[in-house]
């Protein structure tokens, strides 16, 4: 799942920095994900992984890094099972 949430960092955040080369623990708002870009990074993520962000979980620190975001995800994921 992290290689999938990379890739999609790396399409749609624009971060200034190269994704692989970030920890799983990284924050990516300290690597350059503005507000907009976490918007987009959203929308991917809801397409890519079939979820839907609640708006309890719209917040920075479920977008702050890989791990952050795997963890998100696996949330939503569960709780429609």
């Amino acid at each position: 799942m992290k290689s999938r949430i990379r890739d999609i960092l790396k399409t749609t955040a624009r971060l200034p920095v190269d994704v692989a080369a970030l920890a799983d623990d990284a924050d990516l708002y300290n690597a350059g994900l503005t507000s907009f870009g976490t918007v987009e990074l959203m929308m991917a993520l809801e397409e890519a992984f079939e979820v839907e962000f609640p708006d309890k979980m719209m917040n920075r620190r479920n977008f702050a890094s890989v791990a952050a975001i795997e963890n998100a995800i696996l949330s939503i994921q569960s709780e429609h099972v």
